[in-house]
C-alpha cells in the first residue's frame, strides 16, 4: 500500500512473529505431556528448541529487512500514503504492547520459558512499531524519504539483536545452563530456613527444564537421627522450596554425621559430642554449591 521499507520491516516481524507463536505453542503442548519411558525427565526442553528456531527466524527477517532497505535507496522508490501506513502501524503496536505484556506475565507465572520467550519478542516488536510510527512522523513532516529505508535498517540492527539474544537463551537452556535467579532464591531459602541440626550442605545442582525445575544435594544429618526424621526434613525442604517455584523436585543424598564434624556443629540438644564447636562456616551459594567439609573430604 506505502512502498514503505519501514512498514515492511514491521510487516516482515509480525509475520515472524505469527509462526514463531505457532511454534511456541506447540513447544508448551509438547513440553506439558508428562515424563514417560524415554524421557524421564519430562519433554520441557523442547522449549529452548523452539525458542532457538524462533531467534533464528527473527535473524533472518533481519537480514531480509536490511537487504530490501538497501535496494529501495538503491532504486529510489519513494513511499506514499504514509499517513495511513501510519496510523496502521500504531494500532499495531498498541495492540502489540498490550499482547506483549500479557503474554510475559503468564509466561512468569506458569514458568514457562517459551512464553516469557513469546512475550519479550512481540513486547520488542511493539517498541519497533513505536519506532517507526516516530520516524514516519518525521519523513511526513520533512519530506525527507530516505529517511524511510535508514529507519527499517535501523529497525533491522534492533531485530538481528534480538534474535541473537534469544539463540542464546535456546543455547544456554540447551546446554544444562544454570538459572542463576532461580538458584539464588533456593540459596537463600535453604538459609532461613537453615536449623541448627543442618550440619551441612553440599554439592547443590539444579537443573532446569521448561517450568519444571529439579533440585539435589548432599544434606548432613546427626547419625542418630531416624529414616522418619530425615524424611520430615526433606519434606519440609521440599514444600519451602516449591513457594518459589510450584513444579519444583528435590531429591536428597542423606549423610550421617560422625565425630569429626562436631568442631562445625552447633546443635545444642546433641548430648554425645566429643568436641565443642568451635568453628563457623557460613553459608552462601558457593559453599552449597561447593565440595564438603574439610572434615569430611577424605570419604
Amino acid at each position: 500500500l506505502t512502498s514503505s521499507a519501514a512498514i515492511f520491516a514491521d510487516a516482515s516481524e509480525s509475520i515472524v512473529n505469527i509462526i514463531a507463536s505457532s511454534m511456541a505453542l506447540y513447544s508448551i503442548y509438547l513440553g506439558s505431556k508428562p515424563p514417560d519411558k524415554t524421557h524421564l525427565y519430562g519433554h520441557g526442553n523442547i522449549e529452548y528448541f523452539s525458542a532457538g528456531i524462533e531467534g533464528l527466524m527473527i535473524i533472518i527477517a533481519a537480514i531480509a529487512i536490511f537487504y530490501s532497505s538497501i535496494m529501495k535507496m538503491i532504486e529510489g522508490i519513494q513511499p506514499e500514503q504514509l499517513g495511513i501506513g501510519t496510523i496502521i502501524i500504531a494500532a499495531t503496536g498498541i495492540v502489540n504492547w498490550f499482547l506483549g505484556r500479557y503474554l510475559n506475565k503468564m509466561g512468569k507465572k506458569t514458568d514457562s520459558i517459551a512464553l516469557v520467550a513469546d512475550g519479550k519478542h512481540v513486547s520488542t516488536d511493539s517498541f519497533t512499531s513505536f519506532g517507526i510510527v516516530l520516524g514516519l512522523i518525521l519523513v511526513l513532516l520533512t519530506d525527507i524519504y530516505l529517511l524511510d529505508p535508514i529507519i527499517a535498517m535501523i529497525v533491522s540492527i534492533n531485530i538481528l539483536y534480538s534474535g541473537f539474544k534469544l539463540i542464546r537463551q535456546s543455547i544456554g537452556g540447551l546446554m544444562l545452563e544454570t538459572d542463576k535467579e532461580l538458584l539464588n532464591k533456593i540459596v537463600k531459602q535453604l538459609i532461613n530456613l537453615r536449623k541448627s541440626y543442618w550440619i551441612d550442605i553440599h554439592e547443590l545442582r539444579l537443573l532446569r527444564s521448561a517450568e519444571r525445575a529439579f533440585v539435589d544435594f548432599h544434606f548432613i544429618l546427626p547419625f542418630y537421627f531416624t529414616i522418619k526424621q530425615s524424611h520430615n526434613e526433606e519434606t519440609e525442604i521440599e514444600e519451602t522450596l516449591q513457594n518459589i517455584s510450584p513444579n519444583l523436585e528435590l531429591k536428597l543424598h542423606i549423610d550421617y554425621c560422625d565425630f569429626r564434624l562436631c568442631k562445625i556443629c552447633f546443635y545444642e540438644g546433641c548430648t554425645i559430642r566429643n568436641e565443642n564447636y568451635s568453628r563457623t562456616i557460613s553459608w552462601d551459594e558457593d559453599k552449597l554449591i561447593g565440595p564438603p567439609p574439610e572434615e569430611r573430604r577424605e570419604d
